[in-house]
């Protein structure tokens, strides 16, 4: 006969497993209903890998009982793209080094050959978008590709099944953003992103990003978030320009999109559904009702 106490243990021991369970069945994914309709929200990741794809059941079920895909930007327009980066770069004789300071810019030369990216390659580039080239260097490195993001398989996917593709924001509203980065700014983004690259806290955010994306864990991923600040100085100042700051015009097109009679899946980076001032949190206090699939 089992004893007492072995047999709490045992319970304690499967409540916990069952719990762990139900966590992880959890996905970066929220449905929303309004009185009349409901649209669904999807938190993506800017890289990923050829093994994510299909997406999780309840995630795949959720796009297709969609009409339309609402992403940021369509980053598969390959004519607004290159349009945006020469908006992003110097027109020579202008360069890179002429808007850093020297020290940086020799920090910026010595890393460049950890990611096999040579010099003459960036030093047309503005300081955001030199180091955004690094930063998704450190992805690949860690096998997380921009062609295998979460929200080009979802373009693809759609336009496979005639779905029309809605930008809420756009990339020349994107572009207009970064551009809106005054000189001093971007010499702090500069700075910043190299130490957190020199340091290893862009890869730890990194992997911290994406096993919180995997595990629908909106809580960690704003932690993450909050650990990268900490140790970055200009962080979180950058986070509330190109984060927090975006949502007000993003709440007002999907209160649209509730108004209306088409189901829209909502495909926004990951961080804009997370914490109190996230798209989620935001409306809850509307009086949507949320849960979280």
């Amino acid at each position: 006969m089992v004893p007492q106490h072995m047999i709490r243990v045992f319970l304690a021991a499967a409540l916990a497993l069952a719990s762990f369970a139900c966590a992880a069945q959890q996905h970066y994914l929220w449905e929303v209903s309004s009185l009349s309709n409901r649209i669904y929200l999807y938190g993506t990741v800017h890289a990923g890998k050829k093994e994510w794809f299909p997406l999780p059941a309840p995630v795949e079920q959720a796009f297709e009982d969609s009409q339309i895909l609402v992403v940021e930007a369509d980053i598969l327009d390959v004519d607004k793209m290159s349009a945006s980066g020469k908006a992003l770069s110097y027109a020579p004789p202008d360069e890179l080094k002429n808007h850093v300071p020297e020290g940086d810019w020799e920090r910026f030369r010595k890393i460049l050959p950890r990611y096999k990216v040579p010099e003459q390659s960036v030093v047309q580039m503005k300081p955001f978008m030199a180091v955004s080239l690094l930063v998704f260097s450190e992805w690949a490195r860690l096998g997380y590709l921009p062609d295998l993001s979460v929200d080009a398989y979802l373009i693809r996917k759609a336009r496979a099944a005639f779905k029309p593709v809605v930008e809420i924001e756009g990339i020349d509203i994107q572009t207009r953003l970064i551009e809106s980065l005054t000189d001093a700014e971007n010499r702090a983004i500069f700075a910043g992103t190299l130490t957190a690259l020199e340091s290893g806290l862009t890869g730890e955010q990194i992997s911290g990003m994406v096993g919180a994306w995997q595990r629908g864990d909106a809580a960690r991923m704003l932690t993450v978030a909050q650990k990268y600040n900490e140790g970055v100085e200009g962080a979180a100042a950058f986070e509330q320009k190109f984060v927090w700051s975006r949502h007000d015009a993003m709440l007002a097109k999907i209160l649209r999109y509730l108004d209306s009679r088409e189901r829209h899946f909502v495909a926004v980076g990951a961080l804009h559904l997370a914490g109190p001032n996230g798209l989620v949190e935001l409306l809850k206090k509307r009086g949507y009702i949320v849960r979280q699939k």
